[in-house]
């Protein structure tokens, strides 16, 4: 389940990788918005682009059912699984780097 803003729910089926040790769920940005692009350009093309947060999951039963507009708005955010923290990471290119200078 993503949130876009302003206003704007959007459930994406999309299976992601899952850390059991570190109990993430691990999915990549460059992988989630072309698909977000796709799915608004042609219907809500004012919202592509804008700021969103991946909220947490949904039960596949409950998916179907949303994707089928089954379910309200509100009932569906009823049964999402908030993830607990989300967290960025950034790669840095394998290499030799200065140290900071400190004042």
């Amino acid at each position: 389940m993503i949130h876009i803003q302003p206003q704007q729910l959007f459930l994406l089926n999309k299976q992601c990788k899952y850390c059991p040790s570190c109990d993430l769920i691990i999915a990549k940005k460059q992988e989630i918005e072309p698909l977000m692009a796709a799915t608004f350009v042609q219907t809500n093309p004012q919202i592509v682009g804008n700021n969103y947060v991946v909220m947490g999951t949904v039960d596949k039963k409950d998916w179907k059912e949303g994707d089928k507009n089954l379910l309200s708005p509100s009932e569906m955010i009823g049964r999402i699984y908030v993830f607990k923290d989300v967290w960025n990471f950034e790669i840095i290119p394998a290499g030799w780097y200065p140290n900071e200078e400190k004042q």
